[in-house]
């Protein structure tokens, strides 16, 4: 389908890519077939009424076996809760030994006063607790980043869309691309300097084709191209019935113009009189040549192929298709 094309590019290719691959992996199997089991966790990542479980068996071991410093480190590896927990249990001692406790509050207060004890020292876990929070933080950050990109590149497409229906222009110019240009070194002619092809389909109001004619070192000659001359009729799209092939040559003083016109405008003696007065007029036939000349080029253009349109219009008014092919030759010099 047209309408994914878009996704024959690499760059939108690896970012769909990506996103499924993330969320295969995040929430498929990271929080669906295979979630993250939290086993060993360190007292400072305990809810505080199981913190205050922990303390209380650490002052009970401390009761059995008075070791200041393993006591110290139990109470330190609950970070900046310790303080917390411990007040808990001095409010609400419950069955714990009133005695302990008060031990175990002056080793900790004894050893507050002489040494300045970092929140959470001692706890294995801060660092990975702290690890884990950043690369949360840049995954959701890189999602963020990703889905921005998406919808930034893939919107406008989507809103874009490919055209169901090619516009004339865009039919024109398939049919100019699709037209060869005729080899006159094939038929023992020299070549032209410049040589165009250019189509005018129905519905193209705008057509206006103008080409640049350049020496082959490069210098610019002059000018050529082909518009609209002569409409009838009323509405859209406009009826072209005739056409104005155009030469202009930077060594002369005028612009040359020719009038390519349908039969039915051709055969009018009125239209016939009013087109005359903008250019030669010339009946459109394919493979019909109209040559222009000005001083120093020589324009032949060739018509490749038409079609009159049909409708309510009389016969052979209007063009439905015109496909011209302009070629370019320098005058020899004329001998002084």
């Amino acid at each position: 389908m047209k309408n994914l094309d878009f996704l024959k590019r690499p760059l939108v290719v690896a970012l769909l890519a990506f996103v499924v691959g993330l969320f295969i992996g995040l929430v498929v199997l990271g929080w669906g077939l295979w979630p993250v089991q939290w086993t060993d966790a360190a007292p400072s990542d305990l809810r505080s009424d199981l913190q205050q479980d922990y303390l209380r068996m650490a002052i009970d071991s401390y009761k059995a076996n008075p070791d200041n410093t393993l006591a110290l480190q139990r109470y330190q590896d609950l970070g900046a809760a310790g303080t917390a927990a411990l007040k808990a249990i001095q409010e609400n001692p419950g069955k714990q030994d009133v005695n302990a406790i008060l031990s175990f509050t002056s080793l900790v207060q004894g050893a507050q006063a002489t040494t300045t004890t970092t929140p959470g020292g001692g706890s294995p876990s801060r660092p990975a607790s702290l690890t884990s929070t950043v690369l949360i933080v840049l995954a959701i950050l890189l999602i963020g980043a990703v889905f921005y990109a998406l919808v930034r590149y893939l919107l406008p497409v989507f809103r874009r869309g490919t055209p169901t229906t090619p516009t004339p222009a865009m039919r024109a110019r398939e049919i100019t691309s699709n037209t060869e240009l005729t080899d006159y070194s094939a038929m023992g002619e020299e070549p032209p300097i410049s040589q165009f092809v250019t189509t005018y389909v129905l519905g193209d109001d705008l057509f206006d084709d103008s080409f640049s004619i350049d020496s082959p070192s490069g210098e610019f000659l002059g000018e050529c191209g082909i518009g609209i001359s002569e409409t009838i009729g009323v509405g859209d799209p406009k009826k072209v019935t005739a056409f104005e092939v155009w030469l202009f040559d930077k060594n002369d003083i005028q612009t040359v113009t020719k009038v390519l016109m349908s039969a039915r405008a051709f055969n009018d003696p009125a239209t016939y009189q009013r087109l005359e007065a903008k250019g030669e007029p010339f009946l459109v036939e394919r493979g019909k040549q109209v040559v222009l000349e000005t001083a120093a080029l020589q324009l032949v253009a060739t018509v490749s192929d038409m079609e009159y349109g049909q409708g309510a219009m009389p016969d052979e008014s209007y063009f439905e298709r015109l496909t011209l092919e302009i070629a370019v030759w320098p005058k020899p010099a004329t001998p002084k």
